[in-house]
């Protein structure tokens, strides 16, 4: 029989003795799917518009911009989900940073009573001149696509528009401006593997954590294991050792070294290869309101329309409660093209 989600009610709750960011802390816990998981971590699409045109996201059709959420829903479906139990915010998109409002939705998201963390990825286009002011809204961590240090590569990966000294410029003044700086590379067969080693040093010495991610079905194409991502590490000079920090995600980390001394953490995301699904903790927002229990699912609750149309908070959260009670044990990604449909990734956000 499936599990219910429990509900809480949307009052503010005490405020946390522990120093969270902003304040009053609902209580924690009371967000769950149907096999007991909590779900404290919510990824929003604040778009599909994307001026990449990477290979692995597949690209779709524009989503034309009233069927996106403004930011009062947003800021509404923040409050909500911070009443909960979420306790950390993911802005994604589409490429997040193209939203003329983005600082403004990262304040609104900081400022919301219960959220501890706000984070956003980004393919790094604008990120230079948005550090600072990102900053100031509260932002506190920070992940940036990088697939290759070379031009032409990225080019072929993610279309004309894609500049790497913007991203690389961008990176480098966000170094030391938050909490926490995340490289984020889809390993493509054929296409990057032998860059694995350089891109974790390039990390390394801007204080960043790389992370290394299998490609999903999304755009097509195959995996390439992280058994071999670790494999090129070692034989490029690298000592791997397991480590035990875990961060709001599904990444697992290893303590690394290379022959020049260097030393940090390595992320691996094995979506399709060392499946992660037993102790999920994410749900998310698409980037049309539809809240998506998981990644790899094709059932969806519509929360935008459901707005619009006057649902009160209660209603949403029983909306919500229903998708998670229907969320399986895991994905089931790898039988996309053959029964299962996968929304375009562009508007999930990943």
């Amino acid at each position: 029989m499936e599990r219910t989600p429990e509900l809480v009610t949307l009052e503010a709750a005490p405020r946390s003795a522990e120093g969270c960011v902003n304040a009053a802390r609902p209580p924690a816990g009371k967000l769950v799917d149907a096999q007991g998981r909590n779900i404290h971590y919510l990824r929003v699409s604040l778009t599909d518009r994307c001026n990449f045109r990477c290979t692995y996201c597949s690209p779709a059709a524009h989503e034309p911009p009233d069927a996106l959420l403004s930011r009062a829903e947003l800021a509404r479906l923040f409050r909500l989900f911070a009443a909960l139990g979420v306790r950390r915010i993911r802005l994604t998109g589409g490429e997040p940073t193209l939203r003329k409002d983005v600082v403004e939705i990262v304040a609104d998201a900081a400022a919301t009573p219960g959220i501890e963390d706000v984070a956003i990825t980004t393919n790094g286009h604008r990120l230079a001149e948005l550090v600072e002011p990102l900053q100031a809204a509260g932002l506190g961590a920070l992940n940036v696509s990088l697939d290759t240090l070379a031009p032409e590569r990225l080019r072929g990966v993610s279309g004309q528009a894609a500049r790497l000294d913007r991203i690389l410029a961008g990176i480098d003044a966000a170094a030391g401006r938050f909490r926490s700086l995340k490289i984020n590379t889809v390993v493509m067969p054929g296409v990057n593997e032998d860059e694995v080693a350089a891109l974790v040093r390039y990390a390394w010495d801007r204080g960043a954590l790389p992370r290394f991610i299998e490609q999903m079905p999304f755009g097509g194409g195959v995996p390439v294991p992280l058994s071999e991502v670790r494999r090129r590490l070692t034989e490029a000079g690298f000592t791997l050792a397991p480590d035990v920090f875990r961060g709001w995600g599904p990444a697992r980390h290893m303590r690394g070294r290379d022959r020049d001394g260097r030393e940090g953490l390595v992320g691996f995301i094995g979506a399709m290869t060392e499946n992660f699904c037993e102790d999920c903790n994410r749900a998310r927002i698409a980037a049309d309101g539809g809240f998506q229990a998981c990644l790899g699912g094709e059932d969806r609750v519509q929360l935008r329309d459901r707005m619009r149309a006057g649902d009160r908070d209660e209603a949403l959260a029983e909306a919500v409660a229903g998708a998670l009670g229907r969320k399986a044990p895991r994905h089931r990604m790898e039988e996309a093209g053959a029964g299962l449909v996968l929304l375009a990734m562009r508007g999930i956000g990943g």
